[in-house]
């Protein structure tokens, strides 16, 4: 009879019969426990780990379901003869975009992490009470097939913010719920039928969006930004054939510069001239630290070539996956049939608690709180950054909801932040974001979850990392 030494943690959310499960089968796939081998009966192991035999019983019976052990009846329960090819021992590391590599899915924010908002200042009571409301909403509501394009309500809602923050005016019929940007990325490279053409992107830029361009047909071109935003004379002289150019001018990501109302003229007449469209990733939205937010590029789009993408992930939670995409009235009925069919808007629930969170004006207030509390935080890192680590890192740019720092030393950006993960820590690489050479070497630290009282000691240990 085969041994197994290994422990449950009964503060863990997982049921205990799928930890005990979990650990077999590991055991099983990565050869410990060889075909074969009889497993401890559920009245040993019940008392070896002080669970009660229902509790492994559950357990076994998903390892007999799954063709991993055998019951026998009164012989008990042996492991099964397994292919080597049905291993677990092969990784996909590679294939992991580069803003996972560090951190593990559905984690609490941690410091210096982009990208979260805040966690300690959400109004979580206010919340939950809309969630409630609109659950029970949900539940009552006539059964049916929710519209495709989203919530009446939100897009209704998120029609008049716009309008009030960003200067875009438009209908709640052009407006589409979708699932984040990448939801809306793939809504609009299918509704524009764009497979097998050139994509202006910029550079640096955002490294998944260049992903998801060319996981949709499109060649990428990556085009260099200067103080004022994408270099639409460089992007003509490298891709003059592009059919499509993806800009953050708001907040340039990661740099952090809001595009030039020349270069935003110069941007459109090119779309113009050209029949091509522009995607305007408007990803922190009316979040500017300095002043007022510059209006949106749409509201200047008299001509309809800009396709405006917002999100909630950045004042709201990433966990929504909500977000939104406004095209020109032109495409609102193929865009319809496309969601229809291809791309319906995500759950009607959620939808209605963030309809209500802003139709009661709590959006636009936790928008001005969570300002003040961003450019407070953002002062005090830069304070810590340069008493406690000037001499690792020198700050080159504030970017939006994050500080730009490079380093002094010759070390790879990529490995610091590796190994800053397991003391808490999560800058961000910024060579990845970059396509052509030199890749700058460089820190991305974003303010939004930082603890004032823990920063001097958190800036010198990332200053030590950026050392070494």
């Amino acid at each position: 009879m085969t041994a197994l030494a290994f422990h449950i943690d009964r503060v863990k959310k997982m049921p205990l019969s799928k930890q005990i499960y979990c650990a077999i089968r590991d055991a099983i796939e990565s050869g410990q426990i060889p075909a074969h081998a009889k497993l401890p009966s559920w009245r040993d192991l019940a008392a070896q780990l002080g669970v009660s035999r229902g509790t492994v019983r559950l357990a076994y019976e998903r390892l007999i379901d799954e063709q991993l052990a055998v019951g026998l009846g009164a012989a008990g329960t042996r492991v099964t003869e397994r292919p080597p090819s049905s291993s677990r021992s092969v990784t996909t590391t590679e294939a992991v975009p580069m803003s996972t590599l560090f951190r593990d899915f559905s984690t609490r924010p941690v410091v210096f992490q982009m990208g979260v908002p805040a966690q300690d200042a959400f109004p979580q009571p206010l919340w939950s009470r809309l969630a409630i409301q609109a659950a029970r909403e949900a539940s009552t509501a006539p059964v049916g097939y929710p519209d495709p394009r989203g919530d009446a309500a939100l897009r209704g809602e998120v029609a008049a913010y716009l309008s009030i923050a960003r200067g875009l005016q438009c209908s709640p019929s052009q407006v589409f719920i979708t699932a984040g940007f990448a939801g809306a990325l793939g809504l609009v490279t299918r509704g524009l039928r764009l497979e097998g053409q050139t994509a202006w992107v910029e550079d640096p830029g955002f490294p998944l969006t260049r992903t998801g361009l060319t996981l949709a047909g499109l060649t990428v071109a990556a085009i260099p930004v200067d103080a004022e935003g994408l270099d639409v004379d460089a992007g003509l002289r490298l891709a003059g054939n592009a059919t499509l150019a993806v800009v953050t001018p708001g907040q340039q990501a990661p740099l952090g510069m809001t595009m030039s109302l020349a270069r935003r003229l110069q941007l459109l007449d090119w779309a113009r001239s050209t029949g091509a469209w522009i995607i305007e990733d408007d990803y922190l939205g009316e979040l500017q630290l300095n002043g007022r937010a510059a209006p949106a590029l749409a509201s200047l789009a008299h001509d309809e070539r800009v396709l405006h993408v917002g999100t909630f992930s950045k004042t709201i939670s990433p966990a929504l996956r909500l977000g939104f995409l406004v095209v020109p009235p032109a495409l609102v009925r193929p865009f319809g049939d496309l969601a229809a069919c291809l791309a319906p808007a995500p759950a009607g629930a959620v939808q209605r608690t963030v309809a209500n969170f802003m139709h009661g004006g709590h959006y636009l207030r936790h928008l001005r709180r969570m300002k003040r509390l961003y450019a407070a935080r953002r002062a005090a890192l830069l304070r810590c950054l340069e008493e406690e680590a000037s001499d690792a890192l020198t700050v080159q740019m504030t970017a939006g909801m994050a500080v730009v720092t490079g380093l002094t030393g010759p070390g790879s950006d990529v490995e610091i932040a590796r190994r800053a993960w397991p003391f808490g820590l999560a800058p961000t690489p910024l060579s990845p974001w970059s396509v052509r050479a030199p890749q700058a070497q460089g820190l991305l630290l974003g303010v939004t979850n930082i603890n004032e009282q823990r920063l001097a000691a958190d800036c010198r240990r990332l200053a030590a990392l950026a050392r070494t």
